[in-house]
């Protein structure tokens, strides 16, 4: 088998590998956002359980985590997940954590005087979260989502081990048919991973290029 039909095989692991991505960041984000807000709540409980939500899933294992919710769940609740599915909420949660910390962090780090100035123009919390401190926060949260969805690229290679047909999955199966190939099929998957996460490597350091000249000129 020669380089390019190694290609031609990965490549098909490929779009399951680019979707779980995306539809791993979009949960991801969206996970942060409200854990994050959450951890700033002024009710006691929200915070207390997104701090029990965030520590659980930072403290422990991403696989055990994976295999928990796709052979687990089935055997306690009878909940069957497809493995698209379980990869999915499995890598939003795990990397939701770790975004809401970006979150958290990114509205605490607001100069205090902000939300004071907003509370003299009779700004209610919400007008106050969503008009001052919220834009200034984002501009801090960007290059750490770019990050964030880097580390969340090289997570996905573990849903292999669930039986999604991913490029790891069909890199293992080459290398099972065929232990000579294990050379260039695990090189040529490795500059793929790369491909795929080039895009983000240079969108993340032009958001951090962006947040620090906005800081500057604070």
């Amino acid at each position: 088998m020669g380089i390019l039909d190694i290609i031609s095989v990965l490549g098909r692991g490929a779009s399951v590998t680019v979707s779980l991505l995306l539809a791993s960041a979009a949960l991801a984000y969206l996970v942060g956002f409200i854990a994050g807000l959450s951890r700033v709540s002024r009710f006691k409980i929200v915070r207390v359980i997104t701090v029990i939500y965030v520590e659980f899933f930072r403290g422990t294992s991403l696989l055990v985590q994976l295999f928990w919710i796709f052979f687990v769940l089935p055997q306690l609740f009878g909940i069957r997940l497809d493995p698209f599915v379980a990869g999915v909420i499995t890598l939003g949660l795990n990397y939701g954590a770790y975004a809401s910390e970006i979150v958290r962090s990114s509205i605490n780090a607001v100069p205090k005087g902000q939300t004071e100035a907003a509370i003299a123009l009779n700004m209610s919390r919400i007008q106050r979260m969503l008009k001052i401190i919220l834009p200034q926060a984002l501009r801090t949260m960007l290059p750490g989502f770019g990050n964030n969805a880097i580390e969340l690229l090289k997570g996905t290679a573990l849903v292999s081990l669930i039986t999604l047909q991913d490029m790891m999955y069909l890199a293992q199966n080459l290398m099972d048919a065929n232990y000579s190939l294990t050379l260039p099929v695990f090189s040529t998957l490795l500059v793929m991973y790369f491909l795929i996460a080039l895009p983000l490597i240079v969108l993340a350091r032009y958001l951090e290029r962006r947040a620090s000249k906005g800081v500057a000129s604070v």
